[in-house]
């Protein structure tokens, strides 16, 4: 079983393919936590889990948001660009692909932060800190957020290299 390609059974491939992808998944549930303690650092003065616990729709908007994130983080790594006929644990292990991975995460992170102080900045009569007051309004942040990391990661998954 050293190399991935026609010398296996095809149910063999599959069943790399499928453990490959769940690898993945796992990788960018790891990125999006981050991103969400990430979230947690940049608004202290606002408590997101407790908020959003306070009502039913903001509890909604947040479920709402973690599928669309699941989704597109699944869709990303079963649509992943890969090279079939090399050796298995390359296969899994692609270090460049990992790589590009947590760069693009971090970088469109950051630009994502950038680009919401700046917005903040540039609008000063709307002040992006009153959300704090309303449950609903911060689930529709947190949902925000998280359809953010979502389309992050699928777009640094399904980047050719």
């Amino acid at each position: 079983m050293s190399e991935l390609g026609p010398v296996m059974p095809f149910w063999l491939v599959a069943l790399i393919w499928l453990a490959r992808t769940v690898w993945l998944v796992i990788i960018c549930t790891l990125l999006a936590w981050l991103g969400i303690r990430a979230l947690d650092a940049l608004t202290p003065h606002i408590p997101h889990r407790q908020r959003i616990g306070d009502s039913p729709v903001a509890t909604g908007l947040f479920i709402a948001g973690f599928f669309i994130l699941a989704g597109l983080v699944i869709h990303g790594a079963i649509t992943a660009p890969t090279i079939v006929g090399g050796p298995t644990l390359g296969y899994f292990f692609d270090f460049r692909r990992l790589g590009l991975l947590a760069l693009s995460f971090m970088m469109s992170l950051l630009i994502g932060i950038a680009l919401f102080y700046t917005v903040d900045k540039l609008t000063p009569k709307i002040p992006f800190a009153q959300i704090e007051g309303e449950p609903v309004a911060v689930g529709v942040h947190v949902f925000g957020y998280l359809v953010f990391f979502g389309l992050i990661l699928h777009a640094a998954l399904t980047t050719p290299l």
